[in-house]
């Protein structure tokens, strides 16, 4: 119990140290959110052990965490952060860094990880549009599943126009926003 009780501390003594400025953020406030916003990612469709690991990446101040301070901090096995970040990393989500002078890898969440992950979409999408032509071509536009097919292609089609167009507009409210380049 009292190693648990040492861990636990370490635990809490890391989230204090990355709050802004010098102030100490209450770990059970952390850990309250990152359950909260990995529960609603969940619901979106994310697996749930990705879906923490994302949540404690993006709560963390430094954008990054090593494995070992993620399996502390969501109380998970090194196996289970290494399946989530597989997945993360998968979806573009967050990379992986070598620690410098270490072999250890620290996995982070990028400020610009949802504009990534959705323009890394358009290939998934355009795959898709590629394989409806196929698709019609083969049935037959003049058959009902090659119109069903005909009008799944142009509503990815459009998407993919309309994704273009608001990562264009994002680009230019972030650079508002934050000041970016």
């Amino acid at each position: 119990m009292a190693e648990d009780d040492g861990a636990e501390e370490g635990a809490k003594g890391a989230e204090r140290a990355e709050g802004a400025e010098g102030a100490e953020r209450d770990p059970e406030a952390v850990s309250r959110f990152v359950e909260h916003f990995a529960a609603q990612l969940v619901e979106a469709g994310v697996p749930r052990m990705p879906a923490r690991v994302f949540a404690a990446l993006l709560a963390s101040d430094t954008g990054a965490l090593t494995s070992a301070q993620l399996g502390e901090q969501l109380q998970i096995s090194p196996a289970a952060v290494s399946g989530a970040v597989r997945y993360l990393a998968q979806v573009h989500l967050v990379s992986r860094e070598r620690e410098p002078g270490s072999r250890r890898e620290r996995y982070r969440v990028h400020s610009d990880q949802w504009y990534e992950a959705l323009t890394n979409r358009e290939a998934i999408i355009k795959r898709w549009e590629d394989a409806l032509r196929e698709g019609v071509a083969s049935l037959g536009a003049d058959s009902p599943a090659g119109r069903r097919l005909t009008e799944t292609l142009a509503f990815f089609e459009f998407v993919e126009v309309e994704v273009e167009a608001i990562m264009a507009r994002w680009r230019i409210h972030r650079d508002q926003l934050f000041g970016r380049d």
